[in-house]
């Protein structure tokens, strides 16, 4: 199969696209810069120049390919609505793609925040909220099974992470401990919080790709919920830091997030598709040291 990805040289795509070349596919990259280009044409893939607001390069990579896995999203937690506004009408211009294609179109989402609720692949996106708006755009992707289309949603944990390289939200643990001198929580830091290994995604969008029905919701959950003090727990005994409580506006614009319990289940998607994580959890990543300097 010939797969577009779009951030096919981001933390996930990097991982995503060669899983999909070790299992036959073809992947054509969209990517932003040389370096990019440069990255996927290492990894197997043929990179294609864009981004999610050029909206040719997407009708483009689209109509060359067999199937599409979106990855990209701008991540500047300084400018959200942005950000959710790109990916929506990135969505928009893909589905009217491949509307009618029988085509899969794998869209990376978010597991749901449901306080106090361990969230499944049954219970519905997040369309409330300061993230609510990625929650409609995978719902947008899933309506597209009515459309020809054999789209799913793989949802994401807060926190994707590798030893060295990604932390997800425990990014931003260790960029305010580095900061500040401080490893803090929010709260008395009870909320839960996923997480997964990247190095343990990359397979499951591969599955999506090939498996996966129309209108399928998958979970790429690997550890259910560590608790925000644990996390900070493992961040201050490698930083050698005192651990305490902290005001989320401690953690800036996304610090409202934290006081959140947020678990999540991938039991589901273990059942149906035989997923199962095997690489460090975020924990282990943790406590193993190593981090970049984020601040």
């Amino acid at each position: 199969m010939r797969v577009f990805v779009t951030g096919a040289s981001g933390s996930i795509g990097s991982v995503v696209v060669p899983e999909l070349i070790a299992a036959g596919h073809e992947v054509l990259g969209l990517v932003r810069s040389d370096a990019a280009a440069t990255a996927v044409g290492a990894a197997g893939g043929t990179p294609l120049r864009g981004d999610l607001t050029d909206l040719d390069s997407l009708r483009a990579g689209a109509a060359q390919a067999d199937g599409v896995i979106n990855l990209a999203f701008s991540n500047d937690w300084s400018n959200l609505a942005q950000g959710i506004y790109e990916e929506a009408r990135a969505v928009q211009t893909l589905a009217a793609a491949l509307a009618g294609s029988g085509k899969p179109f794998v869209h990376a989402g978010l597991t749901p925040m449901l306080s106090g609720h361990v969230s499944t692949e049954e219970d519905p996106e997040t369309t409330n909220g300061p993230v609510g708006g990625r929650g409609r755009n995978s719902e947008a992707v899933l309506a597209l099974a009515a459309q020809g289309v054999r789209s799913s949603v793989v949802r994401l944990p807060r926190s994707v992470h590798q030893r060295g390289s990604a932390y997800g939200f425990g990014s931003v643990l260790i960029a305010a401990a580095q900061k500040t001198g401080v490893s803090a929580y929010v709260g008395d830091g009870t909320q839960r919080w996923p997480a997964v290994n990247r190095l343990d995604v990359a397979p499951l969008f591969r599955i999506a790709l090939e498996d996966a029905a129309p209108g399928t919701v998958l979970h790429a959950v690997a550890d259910g919920g560590d608790t925000m003090r644990s996390l900070a727990e493992a961040i201050g005994g490698v930083l050698a830091m005192p651990v305490e409580s902290a005001p989320p506006e401690r953690f800036g614009l996304i610090g409202r997030l934290f006081a959140l319990d947020m678990p999540s289940s991938s039991a589901l998607t273990r059942e149906r598709f035989g997923w199962e994580p095997t690489h460090p959890s975020l924990i282990a990543d943790l406590a193993a040291g190593g981090y970049p300097t984020l601040g």
